[in-house]
């Protein structure tokens, strides 16, 4: 699940909605839970936390209705305008490549 050499896509939702650097951050933080071995389903749910600093935000990835949760740093100063609307993104391995994109629930709350 979630190999390396797989193609990412990113969708223009995710794209307007968040700065590259945090957009890296997400895959960075995918990356860190493939080497922690937490990662046991094909969707994760990065939940962004209204908490931050200067210098980091923080994101609670979720799998499996939130039975395996780990908190995550981001490096990020930049603007943070984006933080504290219960954004969620989801990352799904497909056979071809890794998605991320809103999630669904914030799609129907608009």
């Amino acid at each position: 699940m979630f190999d390396p050499t797989k193609k990412r896509k990113v969708s223009e939702e995710v794209k307007a909605m968040f700065p590259i650097e945090v957009i890296n951050g997400l895959w960075d933080t995918l990356r860190q839970m493939k080497k922690d071995q937490i990662v046991v389903t094909p969707a994760i749910a990065f939940v962004f936390s209204d908490d931050s600093t200067d210098e980091e935000i923080y994101v609670m990835g979720l799998q499996n209705s939130g039975a395996v949760a780990k908190e995550y740093t981001v490096k990020y100063t930049g603007e943070k305008d984006f933080l504290g609307k219960g954004t969620i993104v989801v990352v799904q391995d497909h056979p071809k490549n890794i998605t991320m994109k809103i999630s669904d629930a914030n799609k129907a709350l608009n």
